[in-house]
């Protein structure tokens, strides 16, 4: 029996704070006792609250960018805290889903098929609120901020150098569906058709009437590194796996040429997304 199924048994409080965080709090309170400023002060130094402060440096929140950038320069940590902040940041997602935001952060190109959703890293802030606010079971409003920061912290690899080829094929479902408010939705239309106009970004509409195709098996994401590595991902109900094996993956990317050829091409995909967009 694993320690966390004993402290269950025994009662025992199970501490789910990530390790990366814990000890990310233990640098953040050296350097403030060295520079020698109390969590009040340290707090006013930064421009953040002392609950903060304090549930940084406690490991019970992670630390975003800004605050980094911030204690950098008030503790003169010479870089020890930026170092780890691409390791807070990942602690952020759910642990089944880190081995994948790994490889995809090393990826040069990327190419995904989802039929229900606005695939993740193209959603807007409002649209990511609206499904993180429907989970189930329901999340806590700060997992669900820690949620929403960690997917557009993802987006940075759309705008990244060297650029990241990327092909996106939705399933026409996807824009229809009513994920918040008729405003979220229609902003997220029109960041959709504002992403596609990016030279590494093609995104394809996959039409409900095609009847039979391989999408139907469920949505599906493919990624080749700088190293020339490939890999496949799937994911349902809050289950992702990695694929490595070469056959697989060489299965996965047959599968997904030919719905390159099913889905409608950039600019058409491009007026039918107006014309949703217009009609919600």
């Amino acid at each position: 029996m694993g320690a966390t199924s004993r402290q269950k048994r025994q009662g025992t409080p199970v501490d789910n704070r990530p390790g990366i965080w814990v000890g990310y709090g233990k640098l953040v309170k050296l350097f403030r006792h060295r520079a020698g400023l109390t969590q009040e002060g340290l707090a006013e130094a930064v421009g953040y609250s002392l609950e903060l402060v304090a549930s940084i440096e406690q490991g019970r929140r992670p630390a975003k960018s800004a605050f980094t950038e911030k204690a950098e320069l008030v503790l003169d940590a010479h870089g020890a805290l930026a170092a780890l902040q691409d390791d807070v940041d990942l602690a952020k997602l759910p642990l089944f889903f880190q081995d994948f935001a790994l490889i995809e952060a090393e990826a040069i190109s990327r190419m995904c098929y989802e039929p229900l959703l606005i695939p993740g890293l193209l959603q807007t802030e409002e649209y990511a609120r609206a499904l993180f606010s429907a989970h189930c079971p329901p999340l806590s409003e700060e997992m669900i901020d820690q949620n929403i920061e960690a997917r557009l912290s993802r987006q940075k690899l759309l705008t990244r150098t060297p650029m990241v080829e990327t092909c996106f094929i939705i399933g026409e479902t996807a824009l229809k569906s009513m994920a918040g408010s008729i405003e979220v939705v229609r902003g997220q239309l029109q960041h959709l058709l504002k992403q596609g106009e990016m030279r590494n970004i093609e995104i394809q509409i996959m039409p409900s009437d095609r009847g039979f195709h391989p999408g139907l098996n469920g949505p599906v994401v493919l990624m080749e590194t700088a190293e020339h590595r490939q890999a496949g991902y799937i994911e349902s109900q809050g289950v992702g796996l990695v694929i490595t094996d070469p056959a697989q993956v060489s299965g996965f990317a047959l599968r997904y040429g030919k719905l390159r050829t099913q889905a409608l091409n950039a600019e058409d995909s491009a007026q039918l997304i107006e014309r949703v967009a217009g009609d919600t």
